[in-house]
């Protein structure tokens, strides 16, 4: 661990003192590579995971040059409405003896709150689609902009936000110090960087995950029929020890294994974009503080959270690409601890599971499969006719829009 403390960083007095208070002893290696580049102005390229602090690395600066009641004069934008409230509450918390106006916009919520909050804010923490809803409505001033943050920057540009992202940056003024932070610098974050970046400096910190601790392993093939009994059979193994959380592809899946989780006495909370906010936060509340030990999500909804504790993961839908893998399994095996990384492997995800690994090291083991009781499954029809209805709707609509809508993030 660092030597280095906090006070070594540059940070002003007042956030020192709440890092006291919270027990923040030691900067993380982000922490420690960038916050004396954010302080001095200049801009930064972040490599960081979810986990490693850099929510902290990037206000430290913010708190520290914005002046109470001179307009909006920092801007982070997240690619999901969690990760938007989860900084502005650090930020919050961050700012205790040097308070500012934080105001959260996304969508989901009454937009008519957030018009006050707005003529009031000193630093906005938004999701890209309801940033520009308030850009075109013309309830948001951008011009005192002095720092701008794309918080997991790669993530937003997955989700097919970047003309959002770039018409948010055409609203700000050009002197302004630009601060992205990435856990992958892939080929279209090195393009928005080299865009809007004045001589930026690069720093990357080595994964939060400990490889050591990380173990993968897979159950299969079995029977299409047999997926979930096995699931079962081993959340029931852990007994509650750990928490967990059951990745799925869709709405509708997420929401099967849930009720299906709860017809088999298993408490288990479901996230994903269907919820209203209240809904979402309500949910991933109950998992934060460990009164549900086990979470289903689906991967939109479970980006960017910073969730401690977790011991399993489970991939019972497998992911679309690697990238996507070693996004889910980053959440488990941190800060020291001990992790496992579970991918169920149905008869009818054979060809995709190869395809998955073929070109990818990975320490992934084959599990034996043990002796599994049926459980019947019953789908989640009403829920899906509803999720396919709206989605066939929006393709009908316009096919050049992305996946996700803008207004609804």
């Amino acid at each position: 661990m660092t030597t280095t403390t906090f006070k070594h960083l540059g940070i002003s007095d007042s956030i020192l003192q709440v890092c006291k208070e919270e027990k923040f002893i030691h900067p993380t290696e982000i922490q420690e590579k960038s916050i004396p580049y954010v302080i001095k102005g200049k801009d930064v390229i972040a490599q960081a995971a979810t986990g490693s602090g850099k929510t902290l690395a990037f206000a430290s600066g913010i708190i520290q040059k914005t002046v109470r009641g001179k307009g909006i004069q920092a801007l982070v934008v997240t690619p999901t409405r969690e990760l938007a409230h989860q900084v502005a509450d650090m930020i919050t918390s961050l700012s205790k003896y040097k308070p500012l106006r934080i105001s959260s916009i996304y969508g989901g919520v009454s937009i008519n709150p957030q018009f006050r909050e707005l003529s009031k804010a000193d630093i906005v923490i938004g999701t890209p689609g309801r940033l520009i809803d308030h850009i075109e409505r013309g309830t948001i001033n951008l011009r005192h902009i002095k720092i701008l943050v794309l918080d997991e920057c790669d993530r937003l540009l997955d989700m097919g936000f970047l003309p959002d992202v770039e018409k948010i940056i055409s609203h700000l003024p050009k002197n302004r110090q630009t601060l992205l932070y990435s856990a992958t610098i892939s080929y279209d974050v090195s393009q928005i960087a080299q865009k809007y970046m004045t001589n930026p400096i690069e720093v990357g910190a080595k994964s939060f995950v400990d490889p050591r601790k990380l173990h993968q392993y897979y159950y299969g093939p079995v029977s299409n029929s047999l997926k979930f009994s096995l699931l079962v059979h081993l959340l029931n193994q852990h007994n509650g020890n750990g928490m967990s959380m059951i990745f799925c592809n869709t709405r509708r899946n997420a929401d099967s294994v849930g009720k299906n989780l709860h017809l088999s006495g298993i408490k288990a909370t479901v996230l994903h974009g269907g919820y209203s906010q209240q809904e979402r936060s309500k949910r991933l509340n109950g998992f934060h503080s460990r009164r549900v030990k086990i979470l289903v999500a689906t991967d939109v909804a479970a980006r960017g959270l910073d969730i401690q504790g977790v011991s399993y993961i489970y991939n019972y839908d497998l992911p679309n690409n690697f990238k996507q893998y070693i996004h889910r399994i980053g959440r488990t095996a941190r800060a020291g601890k001990s992790g496992k990384a579970i991918t169920l492997v149905a008869q009818r995800d054979g060809e995709n599971f190869f395809h998955l690994f073929r070109d990818n090291r990975t320490n992934i083991r084959k599990a034996a499969i043990p002796y599994i009781k049926k459980i019947p499954f019953k789908n989640s029809e009403r829920s899906g006719s509803r999720v396919r209805k709206r989605e066939f709707q929006n393709r009908k609509k316009d096919y050049s829009k992305p996946k996700f809508s803008r207004y609804s993030i």
